[in-house]
């Protein structure tokens, strides 16, 4: 009983990943795009920037490569950051003129920092999955994966696990360059201010 309740737990954490990570986005990044309002299209930019974690976790996933645990952990904490870290957008946003856009974004900001506090908190007893010596055997750990492994089917039938978790662990590698040189170069040099000089 214990299991089909942590399963139907796990799938409904993934769909609202979809919903609330994937779908609501996009719909404001095509809407920004569309009212051509700079602040709100630099935080969304982070913001996919931030979130291609969980994407590579996904990847990580298919092929069971247990560090894909602790970038899915990681990628919640960092989108939760990422959206209101950057004082100058935070400004910037307060200071637009009321609209469905805004108000749109600051219902979706917080939903996702709800998400994603809860979604790391959730996950939490889960991190020992990166650890353990073989996830896939692992009543627990295999939850997490069941859902990549239909995505794998559903998107990338002729591909094979070990391509894919290439892929992941390609895109794992840059994501930790990029922000290697974002705490090292860019953070010391700007704080917390998004617009590039």
């Amino acid at each position: 009983m214990e299991e089909i309740l942590l399963k139907a737990l796990v799938w409904t954490n993934y769909k609202l990943f979809l919903l609330i990570c994937l779908v609501l986005p996009l719909i404001l990044s095509v809407w920004s795009l569309k009212t051509q309002i700079p602040s709100i299209q630099r935080l969304l930019l982070i913001y996919w920037r931030v979130a291609s974690l969980l994407a590579i976790a996904i990847y990580l996933f298919i092929p069971v490569w247990q560090v894909g645990y602790l970038a899915w952990f990681a990628g919640h904490i960092l989108i939760v950051i990422c959206l209101w870290f950057w004082a100058d957008i935070n400004d910037e946003i307060r200071d637009l003129p009321k609209s469905s856009l805004r108000l749109a974004l600051t219902s979706w900001r917080w939903a996702v920092s709800l998400y994603g506090i809860i979604g790391a908190i959730a996950f939490t007893p889960f991190l020992r999955c990166a650890f353990v010596p073989s996830a896939d055997a692992d009543t627990m750990c295999r939850l997490w994966l069941e859902a990549p492994w239909h995505y794998k089917s559903w998107f990338h039938p002729n591909s094979t696990t070990g391509f894919l978790g290439f892929l992941g662990m390609t895109g794992l590698i840059i994501y930790i360059i990029y922000f290697v040189y974002f705490l090292t170069f860019r953070l010391i040099k700007q704080g917390r201010i998004a617009l590039e000089q």
